[in-house]
């Protein structure tokens, strides 16, 4: 079975070579260096316009921890909205109550407003932060998204790979648990061996930039990385 691979991008010129490097799939946001934000309507519009491969949107009003205010849970849900009209495939969302446990009500109205424009859910690394992932695990199959992004609570992936295995098999058929932060061209066959992942995401800077200049994605890291599982 292909593994695929998902493109974490934090603009237009990073999904293009995303998608060029052969990328399965994009996560569209801005602002990485604080975890990723929301990106702009005009990015998510020229996005689903230029790519061929699937668009989510990540759904994060601001940076920080995962208790939302009403003001901010009321823009998440017109960002919902925003994305569906604009034929998104889907948008990537997380709330958390501030005992570290899924606020389970408010994701719902997300995913609920998701699926009426036809989009899929992925459930974010505001997993990594749960009080019980193994709890929250179960109550994100049952509000049915998709998939989930996680390093196993830790820092990496690689260093949460033991975690990782467990909650792929105890997911099993049920959702995608789909590993992500640190992954590179260099320890994703180690991260594949140890978790027996489905699915990977990264974003794959170049680390030749500067910090004055906007992170992009390389090229050809993601070809070594993609060579490497083939």
């Amino acid at each position: 079975m292909k593994i695929k691979f998902e493109i974490c991008a934090n603009s237009l010129a990073s999904a293009i070579i995303g998608e060029q490097a052969g990328a399965d799939r994009l996560e569209l946001c801005k602002d990485l260096a604080i975890g990723g934000l929301t990106p702009s309507i005009g990015d998510i519009e020229m996005a689903k316009k230029t790519l061929k491969i699937p668009v989510y949107v990540l759904i994060r009003p601001r940076g920080g921890d995962f208790v939302y205010s009403v003001e901010e849970f009321e823009i998440m849900k017109q960002e919902v909205h925003a994305c569906g009209k604009l034929r998104s495939d889907g948008v990537v969302i997380g709330m958390l109550h501030a005992n570290g446990t899924i606020d389970t009500e408010r994701c719902l109205e997300l995913i609920h407003i998701a699926k009426a424009y036809d989009m899929g859910v992925t459930f974010h690394r505001a997993f990594d932060v749960c009080s019980d992932m193994y709890i929250a695990l179960e109550e994100i199959i049952f509000m049915g998204c998709e998939r989930i992004l996680t390093s196993g609570g830790k820092k990496s992936a690689l260093d949460g790979s033991s975690i990782l295995c467990d909650l792929i098999n105890r997911a099993g058929n049920r959702i995608i648990v789909m590993p992500g932060a640190g992954i590179t061209e260099h320890n994703i066959v180690q991260l594949i061996g140890e978790t027996n992942l489905r699915e990977f995401h990264g974003s794959f800077t170049d680390l030749s930039s500067t910090q004055s200049k906007l992170p992009i994605a390389d090229i050809d890291r993601i070809k070594q990385a993609l060579a490497a599982i083939l």
